[in-house]
């Protein structure tokens, strides 16, 4: 199969019978071999039932539905589970993202080698206030901070070969840096390309504000677990060590001090060092052990599913 084209989707009904006709008529002139995967995060506007209808009559349809809204990291993952096709494309469903920039984005992937292909919304239709200007902002801290130099990290529609998406894990809300999850993966024939944005034709988006600073404090989770995430005593263990040492030395100042060159001076707890050798062992000790327990933690982690799928259609 050449083509996957996951959708993730909370409430898109009116949309979802435009979309799939119009990427139908895309996939039917380029002659590609594809399938259609809808993940339904807990819809409450009938979507489910317009993805059974056309799945009924369409079998290069397929849907998966949450027992509840997860997110659109959770909807990707379970999609990305089960895309077969050589190249994977995500895109959201409110009509904003092109289809015909699809064949394009598969050719690049295909002849031109790249591992993924991520969308630059370059020209948009946005708020400039509410989205254009924190989105600008964001991405340069996006690429200052991960060393992926990509324009536009929120874009959905992106292009990827199949072996990308089965050896990344998409949670919590990483789907916004889900390039830099495949380069931290070791996959780093990464590009991008211009693609077309359009005005929403139907509701109102899913995303506010918010979204920006939950963004910034993802992407210092990102930076952190690509840096420390597999060995987390070499962050916590270094300092704690560190920490610890200082204030073993200045007990052991103190100490000599005290015994041997001036027994007859104030108390050791009346000076300030005392306080701060005894400071520094405390907070370097749980370091030490924030470390060590976090290596504990890592080597007997097992991986469990954070969705629940209440049903699916056309899928093993």
């Amino acid at each position: 199969m050449n083509l996957s084209i996951v959708i993730p989707l909370l409430n898109e009904a009116e949309s979802l019978n435009e979309l799939h006709h119009w990427i139908a008529a895309v996939m039917q002139s380029s002659g590609f071999s594809y399938e259609i995967i809808f993940i339904d995060d807990g819809s409450t506007d009938g979507s489910w039932d317009i993805i059974l209808a056309l799945s009924k009559k369409y079998p290069e349809v397929k849907g998966i539905r949450f027992l509840r809204n997860f997110g659109k990291s959770q909807a990707l993952h379970a999609g990305f589970e089960k895309a077969s096709g050589e190249v994977v494309i995500t895109m959201d469903a409110d009509l904003q993202d092109n289809p015909e920039e699809i064949p394009e984005l598969y050719n690049l992937i295909k002849e031109g080698n790249h591992d993924l292909v991520s969308g630059w919304k370059k020209k948009r239709y946005d708020s400039k206030l509410t989205k254009n200007f924190p989105s600008k902002l964001f991405n340069f801290a996006a690429r200052k901070t991960s060393g992926v130099q990509l324009n536009d990290f929120n874009c959905g529609l992106k292009a990827y070969k199949n072996e990308v998406i089965k050896n990344i894990e998409v949670t919590g809300e990483m789907h916004r840096y889900i390039p830099v999850l495949a380069k931290n993966a070791g996959y780093s024939n990464i590009t991008e390309k211009i693609v077309q944005h359009q005005a929403r034709k139907y509701g109102t988006t899913k995303f506010g504000v918010n979204r920006f600073m939950n963004g910034f404090l993802d992407l210092i989770t990102i930076w952190f677990l690509s840096r420390f995430g597999k060995q987390p005593m070499h962050l916590f263990g270094a300092w704690g060590a560190l920490i610890l040492f200082i204030g073993f030395l200045l007990t052991l100042y103190l100490g000599i001090d005290k015994m041997f060159l001036n027994p007859g001076g104030r108390l050791i707890t009346d000076r300030p060092q005392f306080y701060i050798a005894l400071t520094a062992m405390v907070i370097g000790s749980q370091l030490f052990l924030a470390g060590f327990l976090g290596e504990i933690i890592l080597r007997n982690n097992k991986h469990k599913e954070n969705y629940k799928i209440s049903d699916q259609v056309n899928l093993d």
